[in-house]
């Protein structure tokens, strides 16, 4: 659980554009939060909403051009991520920082053993020696379930199922023992089984090593069952965060209450059809002038076609962007 102390990383009005033949597309929108040490932040809302966009801003993972970094400022640890030089941003990234991506097969170099991959960031930033590394790898090849550790660190990545790949990425992420993990829909492309094993395997993980974990998903199932806080993206926005109970239990913005009810229930009856939310993102060729959300919202009015909603306190360490009031089905006041 979080320390409740100073930030591990804050991000205060972050904005990127993509550069295009036909104009600029305005992917991340003055975008702020916060994470606390030890802390699991999800990040949720439909492909396309920024979420894994907002996320590699952050450490410059984005190709420059056609990304751009228009604005913000990205706090790790006190040192502002926009501001240094790419030197010390490739220092960060692998060693306090680790990344999963969501496609171990494309993250991973098919012509080098899983072993190498592994070693690689433990002998760059940690500075071991080769027989060092290959303990600390056949280590963290353990530490992440993977049986028989010493023979599979010769194995390339094809000679793994797709769910142990993704656990090879989580031991090269975990290396250098990592202030912050992000992990970028890492069990999207698992099967069921699979994908609660990762689940349990990260929880398993944060408690042993505590560190804090950003986990970008569309699936707020799985978010419910790990995430200590939310936060909901839409149009390269965040409309809505809160800790994860009070979301579940209390959600302010239409689009989280869009999502909250796409989500099959076990209990459902046999003929219910699940929810959809009508309409298609926003194309968002330019800066927000209004809500992003109103052409697909059941509860717009004028004032949502004028202006663009910030976000305002409704609870509690919870905070929506919208003008409409559930409790009341009415016009939030000005």
């Amino acid at each position: 659980m979080p320390d409740g102390g100073m930030p591990v990383l804050d991000v205060k009005d972050l904005k990127t554009v993509f550069l295009t033949r036909s104009g600029e597309v305005h992917a991340v929108n003055s975008v702020s939060f916060d994470l606390k040490a030890g802390e699991l932040l999800g990040v949720v809302g439909e492909s396309g909403s920024g979420k894994s966009v907002t996320m590699m801003s952050l450490i410059g993972l984005l190709p420059s051009p056609p990304a751009e970094v228009r604005d913000g400022s990205v706090l790790f640890n006190g040192e502002d991520l926009l501001a240094v030089k790419e030197e010390r941003l490739r220092e960060l990234r692998g060693a306090r920082i680790g990344f999963v991506f969501q496609d171990p097969m494309t993250s991973l170099n098919p012509v080098f053993t899983v072993g190498y991959q592994i070693m690689e960031p433990l002998r760059k930033h940690m500075g071991l020696n080769r027989a060092e590394a290959r303990v600390r790898a056949c280590e963290l090849l353990e530490l992440v379930g993977i049986p028989d550790a010493k023979r599979r660190l010769g194995d390339y990545p094809h000679q793994f199922s797709g769910g142990m790949r993704q656990r090879v990425m989580i031991a090269i992420a975990l290396a250098c023992d990592p202030d912050v993990l992000i992990a970028d829909e890492p069990t999207t492309a698992l099967d069921v089984t699979i994908q609660a094993q990762i689940l349990e395997l990260m929880k398993e993980l944060r408690q042993r090593l505590g560190m804090a974990v950003i986990w970008i998903t569309h699936d707020l199932g799985v978010i419910a069952g790990i995430a200590d806080r939310v936060i909901v993206m839409y149009g390269g926005q965040i409309v809505e965060q809160a800790p994860v109970k009070e979301l579940f239990a209390n959600p302010q913005h239409p689009y989280t209450r869009a999502l909250l009810k796409t989500i099959p229930h076990i209990t459902g009856a046999r003929d219910e059809k699940l929810s959809v939310i009508e309409g298609q993102p926003p194309i968002l060729a330019d800066p927000p002038v209004a809500c992003a959300f109103r052409a697909r919202c059941l509860h717009r009015f004028d004032r949502c076609d004028r202006e663009n909603p910030k976000r305002r306190g409704v609870g509690p360490s919870h905070d929506a962007a919208c003008f409409w009031d559930p409790a009341t089905g009415t016009p939030r006041n000005a």
